[in-house]
């Protein structure tokens, strides 16, 4: 059986040969900036001087003065000295390093003298911008070549950030480049001219940089790591050994980071993401507080309201959200007093207000909600309005119309902002969204591949980072398909990097399998990470589980996989299959209509006894010290009900594995797997007089498919969780019953805890399930999110972390829980005797 490897196959171009310049110099080969750079090789030229005493090469270029004294070479350049095995080729591989005879910390080219630490423009090709890079070594090779190592800067459209302009919405400084740790020898004639290169504090606002940079010629204030796309504070660990110093940033712990985060989750959904994020920071002691929620959708609003009674749910677009957030950032600048948070002294007083009303008009009692446009309504704000005539109901009301009533809108204002219903800037700790993907799916057919942000599905990526740009979170983290890095070149997925690293977000891109995190699914999504230079950039939890092969990474973005490398040999738990998430689940019929049933057999697997325990034992928070309701109870076990000529065709699919419409009576498989009915017998029918095999199935791609009335079996792993419970093109049928996959077996795929309530109409909630970000790979997020807010993250610049052992252990789950209880009763006791 075919499985993930542990790192994935980088396909590495091989760069052209350098060509003369009118300089008479070698020039670099070219970066790849679509995709990881391929390494420099070294010019090929060949050098036949023989050192002199202080000087190697010609006057044109040469090394100068004393080489290190031998044993200070060796010990700073080790790998340059070590015993070549046979003897060394000039055409060497661009992976091996030249091994050297002498290192020097000058070198003169062109009448300049140029030192260790120095930064510099190196030859590219034709027609290319001249490379950057800073010296780390001068050497002499011991095929008497002089040689210069270079650490290299990228400027922005030399990295995975897309040149392509998308959206005019954003531009990046024309002297910023970013500092990378890779570096290649080139011979030493490479070099053009010194460059002046300073280093700033990323936390410093454009104006601040401007000025100082004012008399530099470029600045860099992050690092770039091709792997991950990662744009990252500079930290100690990646110093090259030539004396320079960096600043880290703040990622010091001289200041106690707080435990409580607050959340806003858009394009929300039934709340996957937001829940797994929460339950997983909860298992290194934060606590995140899911605040606000936002989705267009108003079954999956009810859903997480439902499971999240404490937050503020708006069910309206987030383009609409968007434009209500910076009116009411207006309104509370306006009628709320910055000092002490209280209304404005100026606005108490309203004397015209009883003189407007007239006679006649009705009086407000108050307004109890707000929000901007609406179906079928003027795109402004809207307030609700509660009268005093209580004959009259509640009813939403233009804010225009109610200029007479100042008193009532600052009152509101005034109970809004004490209550945080809407987020103001810098309100936000944790932002985090999937915006529709529908326009990037490959199951869409009628996407637009070359102008991907034509598409208003698409546009929603822009929206969300417009709410980025304006709330200025502590903390970003957006999911989407796969595709996003597919299609047109990925361009969609690099303009969202581009976005966050021109707002100053250190950033990086990775692509998490859901199964890779205990689940029966393969679902690969790209998550995309973002971070204030205050805070430390989270990094990607290593994968728990095996998990069975069902497609690749896109061919750019493969060093975006997160997996271990090829020669690490980790303890992974075997990949879970269908029997592990839903074997224990009772029998339920095509017609079930009951949304609560209870379990009739005791949990058989690690996955099932996980997947039942209770809120408090998930160290979820959503209630408060409140049970929840319906809690133990089996939820949403019931199935998209089949029409009664599916169900006939249903009963007849064997039960047995890889079963589908070709086992009906009459069909019959060509030699080029085409499926067609038998011509010597009479079609079967069923009741209705419809085929028993329907045309559909027999069409459906070229009749070459399996899925038509596919039946899942119980050693197997599915690609996805489905939106839609549709047997007639999907593999959805139960192994042993005649129905489809109950919404709760969706759901379990998905990682929701059993204690996980859906509501409305059945189709919808099978919808919100497979819309939803697998909970396990949220919950693996969140540890590695609260590992950064509690700046607990290793000191080193692997963005990679390894959970702990007993990160899915039900007895550690329930450990922790009751160690969370103990904390809260100690907590309260001290509370109670210093209040005595």
């Amino acid at each position: 059986m075919e499985r993930l490897p542990t790192s994935p196959a980088i396909a590495t171009e091989q760069p052209p040969r350098p060509r003369a310049s009118t300089r008479n110099r070698k020039r670099a080969p070219v970066v790849k900036s679509d995709s990881a750079p391929v390494k420099r090789k070294r010019s090929q030229k060949a050098q036949a001087q023989q050192p002199a005493p202080k000087a190697v090469g010609d006057s044109d270029s040469m090394l100068v003065g004393e080489p290190f004294p031998a044993e200070e070479a060796h010990s700073r350049w080790p790998n340059r000295y070590m015993r070549q095995r046979g003897p060394k080729r000039r055409n060497a591989a661009a992976e091996e390093e030249v091994t050297a005879r002498l290192h020097y910390r000058s070198a003169k080219v062109d009448d300049t003298i140029y030192n260790i630490g120095d930064d510099v423009y190196v030859t590219a090709g034709e027609d290319l911008p001249d490379y950057i890079g800073r010296i780390t070594e001068f050497f002499e090779g011991v095929d008497n070549g002089r040689y210069l190592t270079c650490r290299w800067f990228f400027r922005p459209q030399d990295t995975v950030i897309s040149s392509k302009k998308l959206v005019h919405d954003h531009t990046h400084h024309p002297r910023r480049v970013f500092l990378s740790d890779e570096r290649n020898d080139n011979d030493l004639d490479c070099i053009v001219s010194k460059v002046k290169i300073i280093q700033v504090d990323p936390k410093l606002d454009r104006e601040a940089k401007d000025r100082l940079v004012a008399d530099a010629d470029l600045y860099f204030d992050m690092s770039y790591n091709v792997a991950y796309s990662s744009f990252e504070n500079i930290t100690a660990d990646i110093n090259d050994n030539s004396e320079i110093s960096f600043d880290g940033g703040d990622n010091s712990e001289s200041n106690a980071p707080a435990t409580k985060a607050t959340l806003l989750d858009l394009y929300s959904g039934c709340g996957g993401m937001s829940t797994g994020l929460c339950l997983g920071a909860g298992i290194l002691g934060l606590q995140i507080e899911t605040r606000w929620a936002v989705d267009i959708n108003i079954n999956a609003c009810e859903s997480f309201k439902c499971n999240h009674p404490n937050t503020k749910v708006r069910n309206e677009k987030v383009e609409d959200f968007l434009s209500l957030l910076k009116k009411w950032s207006f309104l509370c600048h306006k009628y709320i007093d910055k000092h002490n948070g209280d209304a404005s002294p100026s606005l108490l007083k309203d004397e015209g207000e009883e003189h407007e009303l007239g006679k006649g008009k009705l009086a407000i009692d108050k307004l109890t909600a707000i929000c901007y446009g609406g179906i079928e309504r003027e795109k402004c704000i809207y307030f609700k309005v509660q009268w005093n005539d209580h004959r009259f109901k509640d009813s939403w009301e233009p804010m225009e119309k109610l200029r007479a009533y100042p008193v009532k809108i600052k009152e509101f204002v005034q109970e809004g902002h004490r209550e945080k219903i809407l987020p103001l800037p810098g309100d936000v700790d944790v932002l985090c969204g999937g915006p529709p993907c529908q326009g990037l799916s490959g199951n869409n057919r009628h996407r637009k591949c070359d102008k991907p942000l034509d598409d208003d599905k698409n546009r929603q990526i822009v929206t969300f980072m417009d709410i980025v740009s304006f709330l200025k979170p502590k903390y970003v983290l957006m999911e989407n398909v796969a595709d996003i890095l597919k299609l047109n070149g990925g361009s969609v997925g690099r303009y969202a990097l581009s976005r966050l690293v021109a707002l100053n977000y250190q950033s990086r891109m990775g692509l998490m399998v859901a199964g890779c995190y205990g689940l029966p699914q393969f679902r690969m999504r790209m998550f995309l990470w973002g971070a204030l230079p205050t805070m430390v950039l989270p990094k990607y939890p290593l994968p728990t589980h095996d998990v069975v092969v069902r497609g690749g990474a896109p061919s750019a973005f493969s060093q975006s996989v997160v997996a271990y490398d090829e020669n690490q040999k980790p303890t992974l738990k075997e990949a879970l299959c269908l029997r592990d998430a839903i074997s224990d689940l009772p029998k339920v019929s095509n017609n079930e209509a009951a949304d609560e049933t209870v379990y009739r057999a005791k949990a058989e697997t690690d996955f099932q006894r996980y997947i039942r325990l209770s809120r408090k034992e998930m160290l979820d928070y959503s209630f408060g010290d409140n049970k929840g309701p319906s809690e133990g109870k089996l939820l949403d076990h019931r199935p998209l009900k089949l029409n009664k000529d599916d169900y006939e065709r249903v009963k007849q699919i064997p039960y047995q594995k890889g079963a589908n419409f070709r086992n009906l009576t009459g069909v019959k498989v060509g030699q080029d797997n085409v499926a067609y009915m038998d011509p010597t017998v009479k079609p079967p029918c069923l009741e209705s007089g419809k085929p028993l095999v329907p045309y559909y199935a027999l069409k459906y791609v070229k009749g070459k498919s399996l899925k038509p009335f596919g039946r899942l079996w119980w050693d197997e792993t599915v690609p996805t969780v489905f939106t839609r419970a549709e047997s007639h093109n999907q593999i959805i049928l139960h192994p042993e019953q005649a129905r489809v996959l109950t919404v709760r077996e969706n759901a379990r795929l998905q990682g929701f805890p059993d204690y996980y309530r859906m509501y409305g109409p059945i189709k919808e909630r099978y919808i919100q399930v497979g819309n939803a970000v697998a909970v396990p790979v949220a919950r693996a997020l969140g540890y590695a999110l609260a590992q950064a807010f509690l700046r607990k993250t290793e000191g080193n610049n692997n963005p990679l972390i390894v959970l702990p052992d007993d990160f899915s252990d039900v007895d550690a789950m329930r450990a922790r829980a009751s160690s969370s209880l103990a904390e809260e009763l100690e907590g309260a006791s001290d509370l109670s005797s210093s209040g005595n």
